[in-house]
């Protein structure tokens, strides 16, 4: 009786394994990770819109990646939740560069990456939005109506990683300054907007509205008095967390849901004077530029970026650098699905699925951005035979 017992439930325990195996490997696709992380290999056929992308622009953007990978003396790219080996990259890389015509640096691609879809909490769904590089107006020169500051990265300020320390700590980045032989946090935007900053100031804007948005977005192109036009780009920030100023202004009832777009915050910013200013100081992040010389606004790993081929990616999750399929929806509905290279952060842009897609310059790219809101998923193209680690 008790071997008949034992055989049942060796046989029920066996069942329970194959399901559990069928259900992990999703129709015999490899699975690797963890319920917070995993990445399903997947085939190019499985992308939808792959045949229409002609790779217009990416080729840019992708050489641009690659010679920065060919140089990088790392082993692997990697983030906190996982890595793959560096070799086979850099390989592709060198020859990556040496293709001039589109067509062929797709088919490149196919032949020699594999496309792993990204799933975190257990699903492949994930939150897109966009942004964009705005325009300002400001003079090297304080004077009229260049009267607010645009600061450059402050002299006081310390980065520091953890990892460094200790390699069992988080590879956890810090910012702050030094106080009493003591690192203290950096000082929030209504300090430094109160005067307590040693930092030098790039330039001076006429709108302090306009300078806000560049710091949610990140870089702007200034138009000084003459008519000149200078890049100004990202340096830094204070390490304070962000938070939306349309999220501060649903909060507290000033705007509806319907008004929550960019360009209709740019607006009610602008018509409420003292109102905004007291809204805005209460986003602590506060972001330092730097004159940039580019033919695009640069990202974290400081390349310029490609409209529409651009990713700002948690790099907690997924590496700066890596070259990644995205599938999402346009504010008027039609599909987004292409080629894009993760190359950039922003501190709203949290998660194993989430992505801020850079959609270009000015107010045509504003009036797209800053409606941009839409679910999707992406997938990370990986090099066939790369060693690949996820740590769940």
């Amino acid at each position: 009786m008790a071997v008949v017992f034992y055989e049942k439930m060796l046989k029920r325990g066996l069942i329970f394994f194959l399901i559990l195996v069928l259900a992990s490997c999703h129709g015999g696709q490899e699975r690797i990770g963890g319920r917070s992380f995993e990445l399903q290999k997947s085939n190019f056929s499985d992308l939808s819109g792959w045949s229409k992308d002609d790779f217009s622009s990416f080729d840019k953007a992708l050489k641009s990646v690659c010679q920065v990978i060919v140089k990088k003396p790392q082993q692997s790219l990697s983030s906190a939740h996982f890595e793959y080996s560096l070799a086979e990259y850099k390989k592709h890389c060198q020859k990556i560069l040496n293709i001039a015509d589109k067509k062929e640096l797709k088919n490149y691609v196919e032949n020699n990456f594999d496309p792993y879809l990204v799933y975190a909490g257990g699903t492949s769904q994930g939150k897109f939005t966009s942004y964009y590089e705005a325009n300002i107006r400001a003079s090297y020169e304080k004077g009229g109506k260049y009267k607010y500051p645009i600061y450059g990265k402050p002299k006081d300020l310390v980065e520091v990683n953890l990892r460094d320390f200790d390699t069992s700590l988080p590879n956890q980045r810090l910012i702050g300054r030094v106080k009493n032989g003591k690192l203290v946090k950096y000082y929030t935007r209504e300090e430094i907007d109160s005067g307590r900053l040693d930092a030098p100031v790039i330039l001076w804007g006429d709108d302090e509205v306009d300078i806000f948005i560049m710091q949610i977005q990140g870089a702007a192109v200034a138009t000084l008095p003459d008519g000149k036009e200078v890049r100004v780009g990202y340096a830094e920030n204070n390490g304070h967390k962000f938070k939306g100023i349309g999220s501060i202004l649903l909060e507290k009832k000033l705007i509806k849901p319907s008004e929550a777009s960019m360009p209709k915050i740019r607006v009610w910013l602008k018509d409420n004077g003292d109102k905004a200013k007291k809204n805005m100081l209460l986003n602590n992040r506060y972001i330092f530029h730097k004159i940039v010389e580019a033919e695009g606004p640069l990202g974290a790993m400081g390349l310029p970026l490609y409209a529409g081929r651009a990713l700002a990616v948690d790099r907690s999750y997924i590496p700066l650098g890596s070259m990644m399929w995205l599938e999402t929806t346009a504010p008027d509905g039609s599909k987004l699905n292409k080629a894009v290279m993760a190359e950039d952060v922003g501190s709203a842009i949290q998660g194993g699925v989430r992505g801020d897609y850079f959609w270009g310059h000015g107010e045509e790219a504003l009036a797209e951005a800053g409606r941009m809101n839409a679910k999707g998923q992406y997938y990370i193209f990986i090099p066939k035979g790369a060693k690949v680690k996820v740590y769940d």
